[in-house]
């Protein structure tokens, strides 16, 4: 990852407001914020193992909910409406 720095310098005349605002304009410009928003909550790809281990229990799980829909023992929900 390359780090983007936004440095600003204090002119002669200028004061702190000025030169904090000129900072968060150089910050802007350099799209800073947004590529480290987006950064911030990114996560890695599962490895293979964990993606087959879900798989399997995903088919564990349909398979019971199959056994029982055919005995009968399930529940039949009925959906709610005007949400």
């Amino acid at each position: 990852m390359s780090t983007v720095n936004a440095e600003v310098k204090k002119n002669n005349n200028e004061n702190a407001i000025s030169l904090i605002r000129r900072f968060t304009k150089r910050v802007q410009g350099a799209g800073v914020i947004p590529r480290i928003r987006s950064i911030r909550w990114s996560q890695r790809k599962p490895s293979a193992f964990k993606m087959k281990k879900s798989a399997l229990v995903v088919l564990a799980r349909r398979a019971e909910f199959e056994k029982l829909d055919k005995l009968g023992k399930l529940v039949k929900v009925a959906k709610k409406r005007g949400r």
